[in-house]
């Protein structure tokens, strides 16, 4: 039985029992749970061990992991945040703050469309190299060369990869200060999150090693859930959408490299503690320990109101998001119908409820074949529902 280590208020105790059966029946190695009601903390758990792929150091209160596609929902923020302060018009061409964007039959794509994944950009012609993906300057500049897949704002396709270097090179331009610099400024340092996108030199130390497991096979007597078999095709396929949008950066780059973790990438690169996600989504929805909130009511119906629904270009399934965030859906279930947030491919996942008052975040250093339902996660957020319900 592994050491569930940390804390649940009264009624939470369901989060605690599903936590601690993901280690016994899903194959957990190491993770963390936060969970905020109302700004208040409600929630917060930790076993196993820091590191994926061995050793027997114990994951500890502030360890931090690689969370993988949940940056994107922290990234969307600066943009929406930027909006709100007026700095940033969502219905503006790209090429307004990035003129060399306008190449290639992109004079038309918005700013809306990059945090909807409505660009058309989800692949490169020529996939970077992982030096080129994080060198700050070969990803923008591809991109500002790259030709759309699809008519610009008329579908919607995931944006795995090239999200990084789209916002990493968008904001920069309209602030003077790198996406990483500016979330450490205004979200990280105010908020007190143990939350990076460009992890510092002198927090290496917090951060475990990830690495690819195997889930549990599903009980004999049990109902095996595979994917469809037009998914599984998407993915094999060298010249689908699919395979290319993942593969843009080629060979995959080691997320354990010291060089790729100081690196801005705001698709997939962000290091946080489960807590750190929490009290950042707790922030968008309200006030955290009397401190200050991020979103207004304007910007947080921004967030959550449906951009881009359907059959998703790259992931196959259907898919919703708001600006910036996925939305409430079999694709990704959150905890109800005006839930928004991110999940990162393989485990990660932390989203708000503003009508329940819940945020949530959770963090792992075992990564699973999945990519927006990891079965851990959604465990936990069934439990989080089973709390509410008394």
């Amino acid at each position: 039985m592994v050491d569930v280590q940390g804390a649940v208020a009264d009624g939470f105790e369901p989060v605690r029992d599903a936590f601690a059966e993901n280690f016994a029946r899903r194959g957990e190695r190491g993770a963390a749970v936060t969970v905020y009601r109302d700004g208040r903390k409600v929630a917060d758990l930790w076993a196993g061990t820091r590191d994926a792929d061995g050793g027997e150091e114990p994951w500890r209160h502030g360890t931090a992991q690689v969370v993988r596609s949940a940056t994107k929902g922290v990234a969307a923020a600066v943009l929406l945040l930027l909006h709100q302060r007026g700095q940033v018009d969502l219905d503006a061409p790209v090429g307004t703050y990035w003129p060399e964007f306008k190449a290639a039959g992109k004079e038309r794509v918005l700013v809306r469309h990059l945090l909807a994944h409505r660009a058309g950009l989800p692949v490169l012609d020529t996939p970077l190299t992982p030096a080129e993906a994080i060198d700050g300057v070969s990803g923008p500049r591809a991109l500002a060369a790259q030709a759309p897949a699809w008519e610009p704002g008329t579908d919607h396709g995931y944006h795995a990869q090239t999200y990084s270097w789209l916002l990493g090179e968008l904001v920069p331009r309209v602030t003077g200060r790198s996406l990483g610099a500016w979330v450490a400024e205004e979200i990280s340092g105010p908020l007190g999150l143990d939350l990076w996108i460009g992890l510092p030199d002198g927090e290496r130390h917090r951060v475990g090693r990830i690495a690819d497991i195997e889930a549990p096979a599903a009980p004999a007597a049990g109902l095996r859930v595979r994917p469809k078999a037009t998914v599984a095709d998407a993915y094999r396929d060298p010249d689908s959408l699919t395979r290319r949008a993942f593969g843009a950066i080629t060979p995959a780059a080691d997320e354990n490299d010291p060089a790729y973790r100081a690196a801005e990438l705001p698709a997939s690169g962000g290091i946080a503690t489960a807590d750190a996600l929490a009290r950042f989504y707790a922030s968008l929805i309200g006030p955290v320990d009397g401190g200050r909130r991020l979103f207004a009511p304007a910007t947080l119906t921004l967030a959550r109101t449906e951009e881009s629904a359907g059959p998703d270009r790259v992931l196959v399934v259907n898919t919703r998001f708001g600006l910036g965030y996925m939305l409430h859906g079999p694709a990704s279930p959150l905890l109800g119908p005006g839930s928004f947030g991110h999940p990162g491919r393989g485990g990660s996942l932390a989203f708000a409820d503003p009508e329940s008052g819940v945020a949530f975040g959770y963090v792992t250093n075992g990564m699973q074949k999945n990519v927006t339902a990891d079965p851990r996660a959604q465990a936990l957020v069934r439990a989080v529902a089973r709390s509410l319900a008394g």
